[in-house]
């Protein structure tokens, strides 16, 4: 699913509209929450289901922090009920993308934020 994502969204019909995009990609929520510090990420795209610690957890994380907690973030995920969007969403992600998901959709969040239009 990371990879699949990652080439969405690097794909140069869609990235070079944007004036490119780097992703950076981590296989779990710890990775990502080391991750995070190290950079500047205009955009985080998690998913609720990640080993070790959540999607969930990671929102918390990001926006308890001072370094990046406005980051938008968007949540993808096959756990799309209402409560979950709910929930996502009251813990701080921008949007949600529910599982299975377009290129178009996942692209369209993405660029909303990206060029400060969400």
């Amino acid at each position: 699913m990371r990879a699949l994502v990652r080439a969405m969204l690097e794909d140069p019909e869609f990235a070079d509209g944007l004036g490119g995009i780097e992703v950076s990609e981590a296989s779990c929520g710890f990775e990502a929450m080391r991750l995070l510090p190290r950079g500047r990420f205009a955009l985080v795209v998690t998913d609720i289901n990640m080993p070790d610690i959540n999607g969930l957890e990671l929102i918390q994380f990001v926006r308890r922090s001072a370094h990046f907690g406005a980051t938008p973030l968007v949540i993808i995920s096959t756990q799309s009920t209402e409560r979950d969007i709910e929930r996502g969403l009251a813990l701080g992600a921008n949007a949600f993308v529910p599982k299975p998901f377009s290129k178009e959709l996942l692209r369209a969040t993405c660029a909303k934020f990206l060029t400060g239009a969400g």
